[in-house]
């Protein structure tokens, strides 16, 4: 199981690290925000694993950024913030659980297991794209013909994003908004590229051009 690590107290961050790869995880550590929302749409996670008061973006709106851009990977928040009010804000940007500062190592190994483990139980959640072709919303998985495909991150908040809207018009401007971060330039070129690669895997016909305005995941 991977694990983020956005911590910037760096004594903590090697403590928390060494505790949970012993305990089998392989830990990434960043220390700002901007290095987590990097590593998060670079490579892939099991867990993330927040402090609030960091560097560049807070753990709040870097956790609230990936959620708008539907990115499901559990999150804990680790923060020495502790009113109702923080408490709530917390939840409402899509943590799935809250640790205060300072935590006993062993609890938040429970609270980390706890979570991977109700997490499993959901990660066979399939839709259907074809007959043949399947694709793992929480996994971020594409399945052809029983095979796993690895797409690039935008890729996959590509494919969500259409399939979130299917038989529907999705603009170049809600793409843009959704698929890169408010820090990415993006560009018509990199889109036709990713639309070109998914259509390698789905197929031309699945995902239709509408000229001047956006794309569209068919379904029957």
């Amino acid at each position: 199981m991977k694990i983020l690590y956005l911590e910037d107290d760096i004594a903590l961050s090697e403590t928390v690290a060494e505790f949970l790869s012993d305990e089998g995880f392989d830990v990434v550590t960043v220390y700002g925000g901007d290095e987590a929302l990097e590593a998060v749409y670079k490579g892939s996670f099991d867990m993330l694993l927040l402090d609030v008061n960091v560097p560049q973006i807070n753990g709040f709106a870097l956790l609230k950024e990936l959620r708008a851009a539907n990115i499901s990977t559990p999150a804990i928040f680790t923060t020495s913030l502790n009113s109702i009010d923080d408490l709530s804000r917390g939840y409402n940007c899509g943590a799935d659980d809250y640790i205060k500062k300072p935590f006993v190592l062993k609890e938040l190994l429970f609270r980390i297991k706890a979570l991977l483990k109700r997490e499993f139980k959901t990660q066979n959640e399939l839709t259907k794209i074809t007959k043949d072709i399947d694709f793992n919303t929480l996994a971020n998985e594409l399945i052809v013909d029983n095979q796993k495909i690895l797409l690039n991150p935008k890729e996959v908040l590509l494919l969500k994003l259409l399939l979130k809207h299917k038989n529907e018009c999705v603009s170049f401007e809600n793409i843009y908004q959704s698929v890169w971060s408010f820090n990415e330039m993006h560009s018509d070129m990199s889109l036709r590229t990713y639309i070109k690669n998914l259509r390698k895997h789905i197929g031309k016909d699945n995902i239709l051009s509408i000229k001047k305005v956006g794309y569209k995941f068919v379904q029957e």
